[in-house]
């Protein structure tokens, strides 16, 4: 596979590598889904980052039978956007302490070679849409995203699979006290990743179950 194309697998790389964890949440910041380095992720600014995929999707679809599909197979798009938004300022810190930046022609160099590679524009917008669950007007800045991660694994001569890698994001993680509103679960600081928290009546509600005579 192709460098770029593979590093734009890192966000849902991340997602799907979480382990269920339990972990302590709490209420201190009303209103907020998650707070990094001291700044809000507001529950509105969620909320406007989903509906803009929900909007897209709406629009790339021709029948309310295909739109209904979309939605269910994106069940957990306000968790996993905010995994998003939460490790785009993860990375961008470990970026920053790298002394790595990235330039605007940089992420027009590497939308206009994705474009290429996928077949135009539309295509592009279609596959982040439909793959990763990107709006089309988040596009370059999930783009600014994955060239984040590539340069940051070649400043530690390593790539965004080793431990090397996902050790720097997880000292950003640390940095920046990622703080996550319960109801969206909470933040793993060593894999730098949003997890599940699992309610420990509902496992005893379902061992119970399991245990009942049959």
């Amino acid at each position: 596979m192709h460098r770029r194309r593979r590093t734009a697998l890192l966000l849902s790389a991340a997602i799907a590598a979480a382990p269920l964890l339990t972990a302590c949440g709490n209420d201190a910041h009303p209103g907020a889904a998650a707070v990094v380095g001291g700044q809000r992720i507001t529950v509105s600014q969620l909320e406007s980052r989903v509906n803009e995929v929900r909007a897209a999707q709406r629009a790339a679809v021709n029948d309310e039978a295909q739109y209904a599909q979309a939605i269910a197979d994106t069940g957990t798009l306000s968790r996993d956007t905010l995994h998003n938004m939460v490790l785009d300022r993860v990375l961008h810190r470990a970026a920053q302490d790298a002394g790595v930046t990235v330039s605007r022609k940089e992420v027009q160099e590497m939308r206009a070679g994705l474009e290429e590679q996928v077949g135009g524009p539309k295509a592009l917008r279609t596959a982040w849409l439909q793959q990763y669950s990107i709006a089309p007007e988040r596009l370059d800045e999930n783009l600014r995203l994955q060239l984040e991660a590539q340069k940051l694994a070649a400043k530690l001569g390593t790539d965004t699979s080793q431990p090397a890698f996902w050790n720097a994001l997880s000292k950003a993680s640390e940095k920046l006290n990622v703080d996550l509103n319960p109801r969206y679960g909470t933040w793993d600081v060593e894999r730098s990743s949003r997890v599940d928290q699992q309610a420990p009546w509902v496992r005893d509600v379902t061992t119970a179950q399991a245990q009942q005579p049959a």
